[in-house]
C-alpha cells in the first residue's frame, strides 16, 4: 500500500514537471491569442492578479515595439478593428454610464492608495486598433454579444496604439459561483 502511494505521488510529480516544461513563453502565448507576432516586443509592464479561486483574475501586459511591423499585421488581420471602441469593449475597458447607473469598468486593479478603490488598467486611448476574443461566445453569436449577461467572463482584449507603438494584452477571467 505504501509503495503504491509513493508511486502515485512520484508519477504525479513527474507529470506536473513535464507539463511545466511544455509551457509557452509569454510572447508566444500572447501572439497566439492575438493572432499577431509580438515576438520582437519588449515587455514594459505586467500586471497579473490570477491565483485566486479557480484561476480568476486579470492579466494586463504592455509591449513596446521599435518599429511599426506589428501595425501592418494588425491592419491586415480582419479580426482587429479600428477605433472608436464598440459599446461592449468601451464598457469592459472604461465602463459606461447612463441615467440608470454605471456598468463596468472590468479591466481594473486595486488601488495602491486604498484597497477599496480600483484603478483602470488601460489609460484612455483615442486612436488605435482593438481585438476582442470572447472565449465563451455561443456558436453563431458575435464576440461579446451577451458578455455582460453571463454568469462568468472569459475574454482576451488586444489594443494596439500606433502613436506610442504599444500593444496592450488584457485577459479577464471571472467565474461566479452559484450555491
Amino acid at each position: 500500500m505504501k509503495k503504491g502511494f509513493t508511486f502515485l505521488i512520484s508519477l504525479w510529480f513527474c507529470l506536473f514537471t513535464l507539463a511545466a516544461c511544455g509551457a509557452k513563453g509569454i510572447h508566444a502565448q500572447v501572439s497566439e491569442e492575438l493572432g499577431i507576432d509580438i515576438s520582437k516586443g519588449r515587455e514594459i509592464s505586467n500586471y497579473d492578479s490570477h491565483g485566486g479561486f479557480h484561476g480568476d483574475g486579470t492579466t494586463c501586459i504592455v509591449f513596446k515595439f521599435d518599429d511599426d511591423t506589428v501595425l501592418e499585421e494588425v491592419k491586415n488581420n480582419p479580426a482587429w478593428k479600428a477605433f472608436p471602441l464598440d459599446e461592449m469593449v468601451q464598457t469592459l475597458v472604461y465602463g459606461t454610464a447612463d441615467e440608470n447607473g454605471q456598468i463596468g469598468p472590468y479591466l481594473t486593479k486595486n488601488s495602491e492608495r486604498d484597497e477599496l478603490l480600483t484603478e483602470l488598467l488601460v489609460p484612455e486611448i483615442r486612436n488605435g486598433y482593438y481585438l476582442l476574443v470572447d472565449w465563451q461566445a455561443e456558436p453563431g453569436m458575435a464576440a461579446g454579444a451577451d458578455i455582460l449577461h453571463r454568469g462568468s467572463f472569459n475574454f482576451t482584449l488586444g489594443l494596439y496604439v500606433p502613436i506610442r507603438i504599444h500593444c496592450i494584452f488584457a485577459s479577464w477571467i471571472h467565474r461566479k459561483m452559484v450555491l
